[in-house]
């Protein structure tokens, strides 16, 4: 591309290709604020039967499994839609595709408030999951793309922190309700928020084609960086969960807790989660790497902390908050991570991420189940310390092959040089479109300038041997 801006090198689509400029402050700050909303009330409506199901399985007639299906199904239909419908909407304005989201969020919460039935219940469930499955893939670049890269860290954090406040004040909350008015009004209580970030974003959020937008790709696109965080994530997941489904079992049975205090340690545990991904989100923008290293080994320790010393209260406590403070960072740190290493379109990587995310929630629940038949909590605890420390390695192992291989970096679909070359490649600005296999890439001139510039520069007509200025 001819005249490509600092702007674009940093990661600006818009500078490369001519994008819009960012908002003015205020709509940013409102947009924002809108979109932590959304965040927080999708993760409420995910785990709000967690709290209400004896209520629902009363009122509707159902057994108590019957009723746990309304938050596996909607968990396996988030892992299995994220990259497919992500993928099929790549192309529809971000505006028109949130406030379609959210619309869905606003409609299903009054289906699943007013449903006769189980059938209709569970439909409305995963009408929202289907909503939920999108949100996530879509929301991290058009929130971090209101904003300059510097604080990129922060915005994600600040998204982070809306979403974990859902399992320390959402689904306790809801449980709450749900004991003085029935279960009903949990359900219809998020089409409230979820209105009003359906009117917030529909009025304030411009409208932009999605690969035109200052987030649209990486800052560094690294195919084996992606993949090494897709697998750290599932493995970091299966473990958590594995322990964390169980984690009432454990506290009751190993380490002696009474019912009443068992309450309490699951407020300290949500506590501690949300003050993680406080910490983290304010190391971001400087760490981004060392963050989810830190968050995963820090999983790993507690975990395997709780296997070792979980029969001693003290030791506990000290356990579990460390396990608490790793499991929202390390997710936001993945997610941060895509936005800077995703090969292809930043929101495609995000809703693998998060794809890859649910289905670690869902196998960590089935794995914890088989292994607390036979070794009882504490093996559960064990096995997921050691899902957790695999994360680790992988994450290692993937820094190592980065450095050792010193391959030409992935841009967009292609790479610079090889099998492809030459058909079209998104460099760090965005995408930079070019024809043909031009000699300067053939014979190795001017691949400079392309990892320079993050694109590459159409040589002066006439000129063959010259960059263009």
């Amino acid at each position: 591309m001819e005249g490509v801006t600092r702007q674009a090198r940093r990661g600006g689509a818009e500078a490369a290709r001519g994008g819009t400029a960012r908002p003015a402050p205020w709509r940013r700050a409102a947009v924002l604020a809108a979109l932590a909303l959304a965040a927080f009330t999708l993760n409420t409506v995910e785990s709000l039967p967690v709290g209400l199901l004896e209520p629902v399985a009363t009122g509707l007639g159902v057994s108590v499994p019957a009723a746990g299906l309304l938050v596996t199904g909607y968990g396996m239909t988030v892992a299995v839609a994220s990259v497919p419908l992500a993928h099929a909407l790549r192309s529809v304005p971000r505006r028109h595709v949130l406030a379609g989201l959210l619309t869905a969020l606003v409609v299903s919460s009054v289906v699943s408030a007013l449903a006769p039935s189980y059938g209709v219940l569970l439909a409305g469930r995963l009408a929202a999951a289907l909503a939920q499955a999108v949100f996530w893939a879509v929301m991290g670049p058009v929130a971090v793309g209101l904003f300059t890269p510097e604080v990129r860290g922060r915005v994600v954090g600040a998204l982070s922190v809306a979403g974990s406040l859902a399992l320390v004040l959402g689904v306790p909350t809801a449980a709450w309700l749900g004991r003085l008015g029935g279960w009903r009004l949990p359900f219809a209580l998020p089409a409230v928020p979820g209105l009003v970030c359906l009117v917030t974003i529909a009025a304030l959020l411009p409208v932009s084609r999605p690969e035109e937008e200052p987030a649209a790709y990486a800052a560094g696109p690294d195919a084996r960086r992606f993949k090494a965080v897709l697998a750290a994530g599932f493995l970091s997941a299966t473990g958590a969960f594995a322990g964390y489904t169980y984690l009432v079992a454990f506290l009751d049975r190993v380490s002696g807790f009474a019912p009443a205090a068992v309450g309490v340690l699951l407020s300290v545990f949500g506590a501690a989660c949300l003050a993680g991904v406080g910490v983290t989100a304010v190391a971001l923008d400087r760490f981004p790497r060392p963050a989810l290293t830190a968050a995963v080994t820090v999983q790993t320790v507690g975990m395997l902390g709780l296997y070792a010393a979980g029969d001693r209260p003290a030791a506990a406590v000290l356990f579990l908050v460390l396990t608490g403070g790793a499991l929202g960072p390390v997710f936001m740190a993945a997610q941060h991570a895509m936005l800077d290493c995703a090969p292809g379109r930043t929101d495609l990587a995000l809703a693998a991420n998060s794809g890859c995310y649910n289905a670690g929630i869902a196998a960590g629940a089935v794995l914890g189940a088989l292994i607390l038949s036979h070794a009882g909590p504490r093996g559960v605890f064990l096995a997921g310390g050691l899902l957790t420390a695999s994360a680790g390695v992988v994450l290692l192992g993937g820094q190592v092959s980065g450095r050792k291989a010193g391959a030409p970096a992935v841009y967009g679909r292609t790479t610079l040089f090889g099998p492809g070359r030459g058909q079209q490649t998104h460099g760090r600005g965005g995408p930079g479109r070019f024809r043909g296999a031009w000699p300067a890439l053939r014979t190795g001139r001017g691949d400079r300038t392309a990892h320079r510039s993050g694109g590459c520069r159409r040589r002066a007509a006439g000129r063959p041997g010259r960059r263009a200025r």
